[in-house]
């Protein structure tokens, strides 16, 4: 059985798919608005040999499946993939749309998950970003960092913030990103995109060098360790605009995974410095509505004189209740939850399920 990669992509783009998951032993799937759907592989064949056609993948379709999709991005090499497990990158097809894939090892074979990206950078109304969320693109300098787990949109939500400053200023930007996911064009701004192992050997690497190629915004994919979230906040501090995401949820525990990522004697000065130089954080995270599609709902903070005195004073688990004070700069998670629910858009059970105090929301439910 021989399935066409292209046909599959076509078909997960003509559904609005998320991400298609490809794994011996089950048939192509792909994530549709929160929910598992299959894909039938008789829609996405090639080979006319009807009695090979099986309803499920085995290895070897797999392994030739991913070959295609290496072949589709530029022929790259599978020589990572073979040697690690694990490799990621990001391809085109024309005409159809861009792709993040992830391809691994799993119980001997190869498996993938590919993440359907859009050519075109969405407009923020259409995907429901506030605009004090690109308002952090006005910023002179320091650190923004947006959160969430994986899937929730946390790139899609920067490249909006990214475009909003290329389309409006004339600033130096340089993005390092794992891998390149939106591309961005020269507007009034310079923009660099560079990917990690292409064009540079890992975040750290690349923020270094940056640093001497005189920019004025610069996009940091993910602050993963110790030592790039160091040089990201050196970088923060010398007068740049940075941007950077977490696998975190809510100001508080983003604050608090910052800095207990450095030694024990360097906690107290690093809350200082972050005292400092923090601009906001914005947390994000995607709801199904009740109509079948998906909404992000956001909390964002921004570092206010009492923000900056809690975080200094390692009393971050305090934010929250300054979030909720301060609802004309600030909006808390619960909030935007809680709006959605009065307007129609979430079920009460969705508004429950993803709300950060769930006693206190239904309550006031």
């Amino acid at each position: 059985m021989i399935l066409d990669a292209k046909k599959i992509m076509e078909k997960a783009v003509s559904r609005n798919c998320a991400d298609v998951f490809i794994v011996a032993g089950n048939t192509v799937t792909m994530r549709v608005n929160g929910s598992i759907e299959a894909i039938d592989l008789a829609e996405v064949i090639t080979s006319d040999d009807t009695e090979d056609r099986r309803p499920f993948l085995m290895p070897n379709d797999t392994e030739e499946l991913i070959k295609q999709f290496y072949a589709l991005a530029g022929n790259r090499s599978m020589e990572k993939l073979y040697k690690t497990g694990d490799d990621d990158f990001s391809f085109a097809i024309p005409g159809i749309s861009r792709f993040r894939m992830n391809a691994y090892r799993q119980r001997g074979s190869l498996a993938a998950v590919i993440r359907v990206i859009a050519f075109e950078i969405p407009r923020p109304e259409d995907i429901h970003i506030p605009q004090q969320i690109l308002d952090l693109g006005d910023l002179q300098k320091g650190l923004v960092v947006v959160t969430g787990p994986a899937g929730s949109g946390k790139s899609t939500t920067l490249a909006c913030i990214i475009d909003a400053i290329n389309s409006t200023k004339t600033a130096n930007i340089i993005t390092l990103e794992d891998p390149i996911e939106f591309l961005h064009k020269h507007k009034k701004g310079v923009i660099s995109q560079r990917e990690i192992e292409n064009d540079t050997m890992s975040y750290v690497n690349g923020l270094r060098a940056t640093l001497r190629q005189s920019p004025d915004v610069i996009l940091l994919g993910e602050m993963r360790d110790y030592e790039t979230i160091s040089v990201a906040m050196n970088a923060a501090e010398t007068g740049h605009l940075l941007f950077s995401t977490l696998h975190t949820v809510g100001a508080a525990s983003t604050i608090n995974r910052i800095i207990d990522v450095f030694p024990s004697d360097q906690q107290r000065q690093v809350s200082v410095m972050l005292s400092m130089i923090l601009q906001a954080v914005v947390s994000q995270q995607l709801l199904p509505t009740v109509d079948g599609g998906m909404i992000p709902a956001f909390e964002i903070m921004v570092n206010t004189p009492a923000v900056s005195n809690l975080i200094r004073s390692g009393k971050a688990y305090q934010i929250d209740s300054v979030i909720a004070a301060e609802k004309e700069t600030m909006l808390s998670m619960d909030a935007c939850i809680w709006n959605y629910y009065k307007q129609g858009i979430i079920s009460k059970e969705v508004a429950l399920q993803h709300a950060i105090n769930q006693e206190m929301l239904e309550r006031r439910l």
